[in-house]
């Protein structure tokens, strides 16, 4: 498992990145290429980055412990073959 510090660091990057993409993506659905849109993504994103930090800490860590729970299951259903 990585170290506390670089979990963090990495969800704020992941977190910028994805709420960079998202709002970016569905405000353009709506309002296509214009100044409207560019307003309406840079708005939305401020909003939605701390949102999707805080979200990225508690659903990264559950995310984890799937995927180790998972992985551990293969590992077992693969060795009893």
């Amino acid at each position: 498992m990585q170290k506390t510090p670089i979990i963090i660091i990495a969800q704020l990057f992941i977190s910028l990145m994805m709420a960079f993409a998202m709002t970016g993506i569905f405000s353009l659905l709506d309002l296509v290429f214009s100044l409207a849109w560019l307003h309406t993504w840079a708005t939305r994103f401020i909003v939605a980055w701390p949102i999707a930090f805080c979200l990225s800490l508690v659903i990264g860590n559950l995310g984890f412990k799937i995927a180790f729970k998972v992985s551990n299951l293969l590992k077992l259903q693969s060795a009893a073959q």
